[in-house]
């Protein structure tokens, strides 16, 4: 199993390597990092600890994952990045380390993070998520399932990304994204449901058709914010329908960062 190690890598006595993984050319492993079986780490690429990597996972050149934050509050405390399985992560990404003693940066499983992507401390990505090329994440942001992230944007810290939102390329994203909507532009505004993803992902026929009921109320009714989640309240039980409402309910919470707005809902949004 030697010769799955490249003879200039340099691995820390301390690391744990599973006997199946991959280190390329130039690669640096720091102490406590714990890599899983299959996975492979390309040349030039540098993972500090504590980092644990699960299996099958895909690490390009020149990506860095386990550095400290970068956040001036860091006191130096222990604290991770937990990487899951099935993930590629390519060319230069990077992935800090958490700020609290303690705490994680999570990426789950199965996620595509493009080229230069950045993932700053304390965020958590869910599974099967692509963060296209050049997207930045500032702190804290947390991003659910199978949500897509176009490139060359930034996310604002604290933001939350819902399951299945489709987020263009190039906007500006300052608050959260409801689940199952496609947002877009500077300022980012909701214009659509992602109907693309959600027949994608095999969402039945009836379950969209209420979420696309659900999308009218809100975005297009005049209700305002209270009234169209009421009005919600008596459509049939659909869990995706039932995500949606918990979400819009808990980004109105103290703390929380508020809803990316819409067009023509009173009470919610900017008009354009």
């Amino acid at each position: 199993m030697a010769t799955l190690i490249h003879p200039t890598a340099v691995i820390h006595s301390g690391a744990e390597l599973h006997p199946t993984v991959q280190i390329g050319a130039y690669a640096v492993i720091g102490e406590n990092v714990k890599i899983g079986r299959e996975t492979s780490i390309g040349a030039h690429a540098v993972i500090e600890g504590p980092t644990e990597i699960g299996s099958r996972n895909k690490i390009f050149p020149g990506a860095v994952i386990g550095l400290e934050p970068q956040d001036l509050k860091y006191d130096g405390a222990p604290s991770w990045v937990r990487i899951g399985d099935d993930n590629q992560i390519r060319e230069y990404v990077t992935i800090n380390r958490a700020t609290g003693a303690g705490q994680a940066t999570l990426v789950g499983n199965g996620n595509l993070l493009m080229a230069y992507v950045h993932i700053a401390h304390n965020c958590l990505i869910a599974d099967s998520v692509v963060i296209a090329n050049g997207v930045a994440l500032a702190g804290h942001v947390q991003i659910e399932s199978k949500a897509v992230i176009g490139g060359v944007l930034g996310i604002h810290q604290f933001v939350h990304i819902g399951c299945l939102a489709m987020v263009g390329g190039m906007s500006r994203i300052d608050r959260d994204v409801p689940p199952y909507m496609l947002v877009e532009g500077n300022p980012a505004r909701v214009r659509s449901l992602n109907l693309v993803g959600l027949k994608r992902a095999g969402i039945a026929s009836t379950e969209i058709a209420q979420l696309k009921k659900a999308f009218r109320t809100i975005y297009r009714s005049g209700c305002t914010f209270n009234q169209a989640l009421e009005s919600l309240e008596s459509l049939p039980d659909n869990q995706h329908l039932q995500h949606l409402m918990l979400f819009l309910r808990l980004s109105q919470m103290s703390g929380r960062r508020g809803l990316i707005p819409g067009r023509r809902v009173k009470g919610l949004e900017v008009e354009d």
